[in-house]
C-alpha cells in the first residue's frame, strides 16, 4: 500500500513533468525548461524578431546589436554583436533561456554559454520553409504553442499562394547584388535563391556553391541579366556601375530595383512580405520583357 505522503510526491513529480517544456534545436540539442522562460537573451536580430512574434518581447532582457524590429526591440540593452558578446553582462542578466543563431554565433560562443549552465536554444532557419518550423519549436519551448502554430500556418499559406501564383510564369534572368565592392551575389545555397525561383525568376549564379559568391563584372555582363536587384533604403543608388556600363537588358529596360532592406535578409515571418515584393519586381520585369519582344530564356 502506498502511503499518502508517497502519493503526494508522485503527483508532484507528475505535475512537474507536465509543466516542463522541451524542444530540439537546429543543432540537435534537446533543451528542457521547468517552466516558461521569464528572462530571455537573444543573440541575433532575427531571433529577437521571432521572440516578438510569439509575444515574448517583454521577456527579452538582453539582445544582440542591430535588433531593431519591431521598434520596441531598440530599447532592449545590447549584450554584443554577432560572435562577440559580453559574457559577464549575459551572466549578470541571469537568463533562463538564451536563443542563439547556430551558424552566425558559432559553436565556440554557444558552447561557452552552455558550459556556464545556461539553457541555449540554437536556431538555423536556412530556408523559406524552415522559418515556421523554427517558430513552432520555439513556441513549444516557451509555452507559446498556440500562437506559434497560428502564425506558422498563416506564413505557410502565404508562401504556398505566392509560389502558385508566380512560380510557373515565364522565367526572368536575375542578378542579385549583395555587395558592390567586392562585387558579391547570391549563390545556390542561399534561401533567397529559392525565393527568386518561387517568383519565376532564375538566379544567374545559382550554379555556384555556398550562400554568397564574389563575381566579376565580366561574368555578370556575359550572363546578361534582365533584372538587377539589391536591398537598401530609399534613395540609395547602388546601380551606378550598371548604368554607366549599359549593354545589359536590365539597364536597357530600366529594370534596376531596390528592395526594402531586412524583409528578405532576415529569416523571420516577414520573409513572405519580402517574397511578395520580390515577386512583384520580377513580374514587372517579365511584363516589360514581353512587351519588348525579347525572349526571357
Amino acid at each position: 500500500m502506498i502511503r499518502p505522503a508517497w502519493w503526494g510526491l508522485l503527483l508532484w513529480g507528475w505535475a512537474s513533468a507536465c509543466l516542463a517544456l522541451s524542444a530540439v534545436d537546429d543543432g540537435g540539442q534537446t533543451v528542457t525548461l521547468e517552466a516558461p522562460p521569464q528572462r530571455i537573451v537573444s543573440l541575433a536580430p532575427h531571433t529577437t524578431e521571432l521572440l516578438f512574434s510569439l509575444g515574448l518581447g517583454d521577456r527579452i532582457v538582453g539582445a544582440s546589436e542591430y535588433s531593431d524590429f519591431p521598434p520596441e526591440a531598440r530599447a532592449i540593452p545590447h549584450i554584443g554583436s554577432h560572435d562577440r558578446f559580453d559574457l559577464e553582462r549575459i551572466l549578470s542578466l541571469q537568463p533562463d533561456l538564451v536563443v542563439a543563431w547556430q551558424s552566425g554565433n558559432g559553436p565556440d560562443v554557444i558552447g561557452r554559454l552552455r558550459q556556464f549552465g545556461l539553457a541555449v536554444f540554437a536556431l538555423e532557419p536556412d530556408s523559406l520553409t524552415a522559418v515556421p518550423d523554427d517558430l513552432e519549436r520555439l513556441g513549444q519551448l516557451t509555452g507559446r504553442d498556440a500562437v506559434a502554430r497560428e502564425k506558422a500556418s498563416t506564413y505557410r499559406q502565404a508562401l504556398t499562394r505566392l509560389t502558385k501564383t508566380y512560380g510557373d510564369r515565364a522565367p526572368v534572368r536575375v542578378f542579385y547584388q549583395v555587395w558592390d565592392s567586392p562585387l558579391m551575389t547570391l549563390a545556390g545555397d542561399q534561401y533567397v535563391t529559392d525565393a527568386i525561383r518561387r517568383c519565376g525568376g532564375r538566379n544567374l549564379f545559382a550554379d555556384l556553391p555556398g550562400k554568397t559568391a564574389t563575381v566579376s563584372v565580366e561574368a555578370v555582363l556575359e550572363r546578361r541579366p534582365q533584372l538587377i536587384l539589391a536591398a537598401g533604403d530609399p534613395g540609395t543608388d547602388v546601380f551606378q556601375r550598371w548604368r554607366a556600363l549599359g549593354a545589359l537588358p536590365a539597364v536597357e529596360y530600366d529594370q534596376l530595383v531596390l528592395l526594402p532592406p531586412d524583409t528578405l535578409a532576415r529569416p523571420t515571418l516577414r520573409l513572405v512580405d519580402g517574397l511578395a515584393n520580390l515577386c512583384r519586381a520580377i513580374d514587372g520585369a517579365r511584363q516589360t520583357i514581353h512587351e519588348s519582344g525579347e525572349s526571357s530564356t
